[in-house]
């Protein structure tokens, strides 16, 4: 049956055991809607869904219309039957053995469709363990028994928290077919972690991330949902960063971690002092965010680093293994970097292929003016695949959207695997959605990749997991490591 009224949370705040706390979330289920709640581990898939059942102490905000008869299947809910059993036997006489409740029993205690309940049995290959003791089933058995449960109270709200894991080929696709005829008449929450998984009688979609409601995209807004699609990509796949190019791999540097060190630097003109008395270092593997307001001389910085800045001869400047004014070329000093900003968007207009953007990083070139090599078509392939887009490699670049234009370039500058990849506001300019895909991906390069990551932008507050170092600019020019 439909849900009796449309479910509404208005500003609600809401925690649960152990600290975790679901904050300011707006969302309204209407009847005719059937959701899927998305998000990578963590999020807060499952408080989000567990909501709906009441669940958790309500801090602000409303919770309004939660529907009467709910049916759940969630880890959560199995193991707190399981739980229930064990507490029967340990009330249980001493000297008897307990054999604890049967499936059978397990089933009828909430079942009110008792046709459906032996049908699903049957398609489930449970039948022949209705006798059995529950307590004793197997992980995916109890988890078959859950689903029959839910499937068989009549409820008004059918909660669905990764419902397919543990299924056999055979009940999964019972499994499906059932949830498929009956869409129509009930409405459906659903929770994965695999959006490939994804049912078609899906209308909606609803993206955590750290306890908030970030995004609700309904599935005829084409765009919103593709986007979605490619951040839940980015973060929830087991991808990998494709490996360098042996033929255009950089030269070896020292076996010192030290990448960059900045002694007592300062940028001056005249009187004006953009800033001074920096020390600054830079190791290996250690991820760095740079924040600070406009005019706190970020660029000023950068451009010390890269050489592009004048003053940076009379800077004391360690920069992979160069002592600065000792001879060195800019090349020299840039081939180990890998950097992207919107200034560089600005630059590459160029019509040419999505797979040729990304080749042109092993050139440092904007367009592709040399012919490359089978492992770099090879390579530039795999790094469509980790963004999602591997489908259209032969899209000219300029036909892309904004930010999917900033996801190929931050991928041109890691083919090479630099030791030193610098982010120059890679979010400045991107909508919500598209600024998540791009931290979604500086995410996983700084989980899997050798580069060391440098990343730039104004707010402090903005944070990325795996970055614990970070500079503020106009702050006194403070460093701290967390």
């Amino acid at each position: 049956m439909p849900l009796p009224n449309s479910i509404r949370l208005k500003n609600a705040t809401v925690e649960f055991d152990k600290g975790f706390v679901c904050n300011n979330i707006d969302w309204v289920v209407h009847a005719e809607q059937h959701w899927l709640i998305c998000g990578n581990n963590g999020s807060g898939k499952s408080a989000l869904a567990a909501i709906l059942t009441g669940a958790g102490d309500i801090q602000d905000g409303i919770v309004k219309d939660l529907p009467p008869h709910v049916g759940v299947v969630s880890f959560a809910a199995q193991q707190e039957l399981i739980e229930a059993e064990r507490r029967k036997d340990d009330a249980d006489i001493m000297d008897v053995i307990a054999e604890g409740t049967p499936v059978s029993e397990i089933i009828a205690a909430v079942a009110q469709d008792k046709p459906l309940a032996d049908e699903l049995c049957e398609k489930f290959g449970l039948t022949p363990l209705l006798d059995r003791a529950f307590r004793k089933l197997s992980t995916g058995e109890s988890r078959k028994v859950m689903l029959i449960r839910a499937l068989t109270c009549k409820p008004d709200l059918l909660i669905l928290d990764e419902p397919f894991e543990g299924l056999d080929v055979a009940s999964l696709e019972a499994l499906q077919l059932h949830l498929n005829s009956i869409a129509a008449t009930t409405t459906i929450v659903t929770v994965l972690n695999r959006l490939d998984q994804c049912p078609d009688f899906i209308t909606h979609l609803a993206y955590m991330n750290y306890g908030e409601l970030v995004e609700k995209v309904s599935r005829k807004d084409t765009e919103a949902w593709q986007q979605l699609q490619g951040l839940l990509h980015l973060q929830t796949s087991e991808l990998k960063v494709p490996p360098s190019d042996a033929d255009t791999a950089l030269p070896a540097l020292d076996a010192s971690d030290l990448l960059v060190r900045i002694t007592n630097g300062a940028i001056k003109y005249g009187d004006t002092v953009i800033f001074e008395n920096l020390n600054w270092t830079i190791n290996r593997g250690e991820h760095w965010q740079l924040t600070g307001p406009n005019g706190s001389g970020k660029t000023c910085l950068l451009s010390l680093i890269t050489g592009d800045h004048p003053q940076c001869y009379v800077n004391d400047i360690f920069v992979f293994g160069f002592q600065r004014g000792s001879g060195e070329s800019i090349w020299q000093i840039k081939q180990f970097i890998g950097y992207v900003s919107t200034a560089l968007q600005w630059e590459y207009t160029v019509g040419t292929s999505l797979r040729n953007v990304i080749i042109s990083g092993f050139y440092d070139s904007i367009g592709l003016y040399s012919k490359p090599t089978d492992n770099q078509r090879k390579l530039a392939d795999e790094w469509l695949e980790v963004l999602g887009m591997k489908s259209r490699a032969d899209d000219t670049f300029t036909s892309q959207s904004y930010g999917d234009q900033r996801l190929l370039l931050i991928a041109r500058a890691m083919v090479k695997h630099p030791p030193l990849l610098i982010l120059d506001e890679p979010c400045l300019g991107l909508d919500d959605m598209n600024r998540q895909r791009v931290l979604a991906l500086i995410e996983l390069i700084c989980e899997r990749s050798d580069s060391t990551v440098l990343y730039v932008n104004h707010h402090a507050d903005d944070k990325i997991s795996g970055i614990d170092n970070y500079l503020a600019l106009g702050d006194a020019n403070s460093a701290s490591n967390q």
